[in-house]
């Protein structure tokens, strides 16, 4: 088994790396491993030593260039961990052509050398294809601090109690960064369709663990935690500025093992797009992990801000009832679980970046 991760310098990719290192350890020579990534991004020249003691042969490339991929070794497996994550890419001073460049050419460049090798290809795309009107439509009600979805009313097609499913609308606006990754999922999908090779499209939720530098771009969960035992300002924005908005999270170490079912999976599939998030048992809103925080670190002042920001919704739980029903697949690593390896983290006084624009 040869596989290639683009983007492998990430937290996501790294961590991806190492587990599959792992699952496939006793393969020994019949499993290579090959982490590209262009070391753009603040923390990624941090993780390619992990990379590379990780077993895997290392590759510096920018994938927006055709080019580079010329000298990549055959593989039978791609995943595309590779993109500028944050809803708020493309705009607030960052450059919107980069975004594009980076989360859509890219994928077409990797999917060109697909199609040369005949790999398969797996893309890392995101709950945030869902139409952000269509999201705020969902009826909510506050409990126990958050928002919980209110089941007395009528709700959107492709809602139910578990979180929302892969049929939910995916009508714009979905914000630059949305647009990007759905774009990529719709090549993805032709190129594997009409150049017959095996793609599968991962839509993920908060991914979030130790191994984030306490960037907002990086993810909501671990940017609050840190920011909260640093003592560092924070607010509760939009929503009445009371940190009501819920989301769930998932450990990268669970999306991991799925992958090692999807790229063993030889089966015909008419569905090639899955949710994959933590679920209800993984949901928390943010004064909810402010009350957390404040358990393990002490009392900190939240501000409130009750003006709302682009982009914001109040209410996204996954459903991934397809991923459970094809493979088996649940979440092994608790929501407590996920919290406190963030926490331990910042108690180690780890790297801690601030964001840059681009």
């Amino acid at each position: 088994m040869r596989i290639l991760i683009a983007g492998a310098c990430g937290f996501v990719g790294l961590t991806i790396a190492k587990y599959l290192s792992g699952a496939f350890a006793g393969c020994g020579n019949q499993f290579e491993l090959t982490g590209v990534d262009n070391l753009s991004r603040e923390g990624s020249e941090h993780n390619r030593r992990a990379l590379i003691d990780s077993g895997a042969e290392f590759i510096h490339a920018d994938l927006r260039m055709a080019s580079d991929l010329e000298s990549f070794p055959e593989v039978d497996w791609v995943i595309d961990a590779a993109a500028k994550p944050s809803v708020l890419a493309g705009v607030n001073g960052t450059s919107s052509r980069q975004l594009v460049q980076h989360n859509l050419d890219s994928t077409i460049n990797l999917l060109e050398y697909c199609k040369k090798n005949h790999s398969g290809f797996v893309l890392l795309s995101t709950s945030r294809v869902y139409s952000i009107e269509e999201l705020c439509s969902i009826p909510v009600l506050q409990h126990n601090d958050g928002f919980r979805i209110n089941t007395f009313e009528k709700l959107p097609y492709g809602v139910s109690a578990q979180g929302v499913s892969e049929d939910f609308s995916v009508r714009p606006p979905v914000s630059l960064y949305g647009t990007s990754k759905l774009a990529s999922e719709q090549f993805a999908l032709e190129y594997g369709s009409t150049f017959d090779f095996p793609v599968w499209i991962n839509r993920c939720g908060i991914l979030a663990g130790a191994g984030q530098f306490g960037r907002i771009d990086q993810g909501i969960l671990s940017y609050w935690i840190d920011a909260y035992y640093h003592r560092k300002a924070l607010d509760y924005i939009g929503f009445e500025g009371r940190g009501l908005q819920t989301r769930d999270c998932l450990h990268p170490h669970d999306l991991a093992s799925l992958l090692v079912k999807q790229i063993q999976d030889s089966g015909d599939a008419s569905r090639r797009v899955f949710n994959v998030g933590g679920g209800k048992s993984h949901s928390f809103s943010l004064a909810q992990l402010s009350q957390w925080c404040e358990a393990r670190f002490g009392p900190h002042e939240v501000g409130s801000d009750p003006n709302p920001r682009r982009f914001d919704i109040p209410w996204m739980i996954m459903d991934a009832t397809r991923a459970s029903e094809r493979w088996g697949w649940q979440p092994e690593i608790e929501r407590e679980a996920v919290f406190n390896e963030i926490a331990e983290k910042s108690l180690q006084t780890p790297i801690r970046l601030e964001v840059k624009s681009a």
